[in-house]
């Protein structure tokens, strides 16, 4: 008998987690020295990227009983790297920056880095010595890599669950093959 519980792993080796880290960090480096004290932005800002990150720990981990959940939780990740972007690139319009082009060759440098490399402290070290403009480019640039991995992982739980079904059905034919049905 196959049990019913899906138990997810170490979230912390998923590369989506990785890359919310990073998000997370930098985004608290930048606010910290882009932003004037007491500016609004600052929380919600914070708050986003706090967010994404923790509604990935928390899908991943209700993904054990509740693909339902699990799959609203990376949602809602999506939802709040999406308002983190919005933000950057807020901050490069109203200063009159300018914003990377996906084609750029910054934009592809960085996307080709941060294919395989997933420190935090190595993209707040390499922040801190650039420019605010250049860190909210990086900053849109790894937002949007996060954000189709988001998606990428929305399309894999929901082929995971056509395939497996839910846990309450799970749950049922797991009793019945106990029980010889």
């Amino acid at each position: 008998m196959n049990g019913f519980l899906k138990i997810a792993g170490d979230y912390r080796e998923w590369n989506v987690y990785k890359k919310s880290v990073i998000l997370c960090d930098v985004t608290e480096m930048f606010i910290n020295r882009a932003l004037p004290a007491g500016s609004r932005t600052i929380d919600q800002m914070r708050q986003a990227a706090r967010s994404c990150k923790q509604n990935i720990v928390e899908g991943i981990g209700d993904n054990t009983v509740s693909s339902e959940m699990c799959i609203k939780l990376i949602g809602v990740a999506r939802g709040s790297i999406r308002e983190l972007r919005e933000d950057y690139a807020d901050f490069l319009r109203q200063h009159k920056y300018e914003i990377w082009d996906k084609d750029d060759h910054r934009t592809l440098s960085l996307r080709k880095y941060s294919m395989t490399h997933y420190d935090p402290r190595d993209y707040v070290e390499k922040c801190e010595v650039r420019s605010n403009e250049t860190v909210a480019n990086i900053m849109l640039t790894l937002i949007y890599q996060m954000d189709a991995m988001l998606a990428k992982v929305l399309k894999a739980l929901e082929a995971r669950f056509l395939e497996e079904s839910g846990i309450k059905e799970a749950m049922s034919r797991a009793r019945r093959e106990r029980r010889g049905y």
